[in-house]
């Protein structure tokens, strides 16, 4: 026996650790409701069989229990109509007490031998007015071992009481015997109907063997114990329950009830985890998405680059003729002779022409085509925010906020997408998030500075070469005709080194328009994308907490029900 003993205890002190192990899994879901099952479960480890009684007011619950514990007491107190909310647990103890836990559960100790092996469960009517009361016997059905289903005799068809039978069979799966009390109230061929009527239900509700006992409580109290019907129920629980198999079944019912509360964790997270794969999918979708228009973006801003490039080559080239035409030797004694004698402007007022000119040109044509490219990436951007926008208003909802254990997780995620799809909402309707006033204000900015790059720079060089050939008297700014020959002539001699300079820093301007524009394009498409992306962040922060969760309870939970399962297979 008191090996028996220690290994009883050393079963139940390995089901405390499932137990909890299953609690660390509430707490992370954040499941309060199934979290409070689990603690008063593993506080009801050690406590003896418990038996429940249920059934509607009326139908002689009380007088049940007083009649089957045998004493000259009413321990249960038999009333017309019901008087409180609470839950009464019989237990045994060598003095007589009662012991209010809560205000929804008492605890009567009564010194009355069966209660040795057992414990008695009185529960409020299934069908009372008073408020909660069929709330809180739902709460006890976890910690039960046997449910004693009590019927009226006369009538055990109501509608409710079934109703709360199908919630014990289908939520709990816990062992259920019928007992119709009463039974003196009719007579005998009504009741053998009723009997079958039960057995009949039982069966189609899928109770294989039901077990149904006929009783009535006011013939056992007055001692006519051979009709009673109590002999019978008596001799099941003797044969089934009692003389020492109780504590190994109570073992044997916790494990299963952690069992079912692990699957009905598992039945909610199938659909918690089709929700969590969905939104991922979703979110996949959305990258995705941004991915594909910024590259389509990338190329409308390459092909833009080349444009202007174009329209740079075809100026460039148009200015380097000039410039080689003007700079001819020829070109340059003449010009030098006829300024002096006022025919023509002078060398220096016909580059500082050129170099407007050309400053002119680049500034105009690249400007226009700058600008409105501009406005077609911001376009392009745009169409990017109405894709996403798009996607979050059809985004597919699984886990609904009715779910039984993760309702509250579903109405969570319901407000972070709603506010998703307001503050997404807001973003779009904000021209400013695309139309970026500074990118276009720059734009005008960016050509001068490229033309600067370029020609302008090339006409200081060309100055510059002028005035080392003394063609100015720097200080005084007086122009010589000897001065002027002078220059005319070295610069023809040196004509082909400006050309060479000048198209030395056509190629320079060159590549600075094309890193200007395309640096300054790509770092506006990030930062709309960036923007974008920020609206996203809750989101995001709530998958990846989902992601690590879910990983987590799914490797408790196949911890814990392969363990219960091998448990249950064994025994």
């Amino acid at each position: 026996m008191k090996n028996f003993q220690n290994e009883l205890n050393a079963k139940i002190t390995s089901l405390a650790y499932d137990t909890d192990k299953l609690l660390s899994v509430t707490n992370e879901i954040g499941h309060e409701k199934l979290k409070l099952t689990l603690v008063e479960l593993r506080e009801r480890l050690n406590a003896p069989f418990t038996f429940v009684i249920v059934g509607e007011v009326k139908a002689g619950k009380s007088s049940f229990i007083n009649a089957l514990l045998d004493t000259d007491k009413e321990i249960c107190k038999v009333a017309p109509m019901p008087t409180t909310d609470t839950i009464q647990q019989i237990v045994y103890g060598e003095q007589e007490q009662v012991i209010d836990i809560n205000p929804y559960l008492k605890k009567i100790t009564q010194p009355v031998e069966i209660l040795k092996e057992i414990a008695i469960v009185d529960t409020p009517g299934t069908n009372t007015i008073v408020a909660h009361h069929q709330e809180i016997t739902e709460r006890f059905i976890p910690y039960s071992d046997l449910i004693v289903f009590v019927f009226e005799a006369k009538n055990p068809y109501r509608q409710s009481s079934w109703e709360f039978f199908d919630y014990i069979n289908a939520e709990w799966h816990r062992k259920v015997i019928f007992v119709l009390q009463q039974k003196d109230l009719l007579p005998e061929s009504d009741l053998q109907i009723n009997i079958a009527g039960v057995i009949e239900n039982a069966i189609k509700k899928g109770i294989s063997d039901p077990k149904v006992f006929a009783v009535s409580a006011k013939l056992e109290i007055d001692n006519y114990h051979d009709i009673s019907g109590f002999k019978d129920i008596r001799s099941y629980i003797e044969q089934n329950i009692t003389g020492g198999k109780a504590p190994l079944l109570k073992y044997y019912n916790n494990v299963q009830t952690l069992l079912t509360i692990s699957e009905k964790l598992d039945d909610s997270l199938i659909n918690r985890k089709k929700q969590y794969e969905v939104d991922i999918k979703f979110r996949d979708e959305i990258k995705e998405l941004i991915a594909t228009q910024e590259l389509k973006t990338e190329k409308q801003i390459h092909v833009l680059a080349e444009n202007l490039l174009d329209s740079y080559d075809n100026i460039t080239r148009q200015k380097l003729t000039d410039l080689e035409d003007g700079l001819s030797f020829m070109s340059v004694v003449r010009r030098s002779f006829s300024s002096i004698f006022g025919k023509e402007s002078s060398l220096k007022d016909w580059l500082n022409t050129q170099s407007k000119d050309f400053e002119l040109k680049l500034n105009t044509s690249l400007r226009d085509k700058l600008q409105n490219g501009i406005i077609d990436v911001a376009e392009n951007i745009q169409l990017m925010g109405k894709l996403v926008d798009n996607k979050l208003r059809y985004s597919e909802t699984i886990l609904k906020n009715n779910d039984e254990i993760f309702a509250d997780i579903a109405e969570r995620r319901i407000h972070v997408l709603q506010d998703l799809q307001q503050s997404f909402s807001q973003f779009m309707s904000t021209a400013e998030n695309f139309y970026d006033d500074r990118m276009v204000s720059e734009s005008s900015k960016m050509t001068p500075n490229l033309a600067a790059g370029g020609g302008v720079a090339i006409v200081g060089v060309i100055l510059a070469a002028v005035a080392q050939g003394a063609v100015f008297d720097i200080t005084g700014g007086v122009l010589t005709a000897t001065g002027v020959l002078f220059a005319g002539v070295t610069l023809g001699l040196n004509r082909s080194k400006v050309i060479q300079k000048f198209e030395e820093e056509i190629v320079k301007g060159r590549i600075k328009l094309k890193e200007e524009v395309t640096e300054k394009l790509t770092d506006y498409t990030k930062r709309i994308r960036h923007k974008i992306e920020a609206n996203f962040f809750e989101f995001d922060q709530m998958l990846k907490i989902e992601g690590e969760v879910l990983s987590n309870v799914h490797q408790v939970q196949s911890e814990i029900q392969q363990h219960l399962k091998s448990i249950i297979e064994n025994k």
